[in-house]
């Protein structure tokens, strides 16, 4: 078979690449990334470059790259492209005998946006933080109001805790959203050592395996992760699932609140970060989304592996050769 990955210098892309290594998954692996310094190219059996996703050629490219390569299976390895493959992917797959795993563009764009996530959440009738827009001076005030302080400012598009602030009363409130747009207002989720990152499998109308792991995190990123089972947890995040219904992977990341539930303050409607640190704990989701697509092999929760996973820096060496074939 073979593998088409974009996004292999992001970590989603280069997670996504490991996680095939990791597999028992005879595969030539295609990868590719706008930049030709990207170590998850080098990963890979052939390499290329792509235009970044807003670029108008970008689309060009992407059928350049499917029409020469004709993959099997095409992976999504970063949130800006994901847009654009949900929109265009019945049409890709007809045009080019493939599969594109990628939700639909409405899984897509209430993952997208946190404020929409949560009001996804209120909509189904399942736990969330309560939230409000920055611009809505009104549900800001009936919020702080609600649920009082400390609350949670960040964007509504964002990732990796990139501009998020914790406010404790409200002059720092005000001092978060001066100046600031498309900002949302959420009430803190949980304290910061009951975070967790989980994901579904969901296939043909039911999810299919899910794994919740307790994790710390450092700039954004999980860099230590904690294995188990937590049959609660899962139970609820199956619940988040079956209400989304992507198509193949979701990542729910979520806080407990004092009473043990759950209140999810991010979707991400694709594989995560984390996914290769699934597969070390024994649920390889990349793995088990080929076999599905390509080979109809039914998906089952597997065991999962009790430990913790300790994520760390590792280096490479790329020839100037090497570099210079990605075209």
């Amino acid at each position: 078979m073979k593998i088409f990955v974009t996004g292999a210098g992001a970590l989603l892309g280069q997670g996504i690449i490991k996680s095939l290594r990791q597999s028992t998954l005879e595969c030539t692996l295609i990868a590719a990334d706008p930049n030709p310094l990207s170590a998850g190219l080098y990963w890979a059996d052939r390499a290329y470059r792509l235009p970044l996703a807003d670029d108008p050629g970008f689309g060009d490219r992407i059928h350049q790259l499917l029409d020469g390569e004709r993959p099997d299976l095409v992976l999504v390895g970063t949130d800006v492209e994901l847009p654009w493959f949900a929109a265009q992917r019945l049409r890709l797959e007809a045009l080019f005998h493939t599969h594109i795993l990628v939700s639909d563009p409405r899984v897509v764009a209430i993952a997208d946006d946190k404020l929409e996530t949560a009001r996804f959440f209120e909509s189904v009738g399942l736990p969330h933080p309560a939230s409000a827009a920055s611009e809505d001076a009104a549900a800001v005030a009936a919020l702080v109001e609600a649920v009082g302080f400390p609350l949670i400012v960040k964007p509504r598009i964002g990732a990796r805790s990139v501009g998020v602030s914790l406010v404790r009363d409200t002059r720092q409130l005000a001092q978060a959203l001066e100046g600031r747009q498309g900002l949302v207002v959420q009430q803190c989720a949980g304290e910061a050592d009951q975070e967790y990152t989980a994901s579904v499998l969901y296939f043909d109308g039911a999810v299919r395996a899910s794994i919740v792991m307790r994790r710390d995190l450092r700039d954004g990123n999980t860099y230590r992760a904690y294995t188990g089972d937590y049959p609660e947890l899962n139970a609820q995040v199956r619940l988040l699932g079956e209400a989304l219904k992507p198509h193949g992977p979701a990542n729910f990341q979520f806080r407990t609140a004092a009473d043990g539930t759950p209140r999810v303050f991010e979707i991400n409607a694709r594989f995560s970060g984390t996914t290769p640190l699934r597969a070390m704990a024994g649920f390889n989701e990349v793995e088990m989304c080929v076999r599905k697509l390509l080979d109809g092999t039914p998906i089952f929760q597997p065991p999962i592996r009790s430990g913790v996973i300790l994520r760390h820096l590792d280096e490479m060496f790329v020839s100037q050769d090497r570099i210079d074939a990605v075209q």
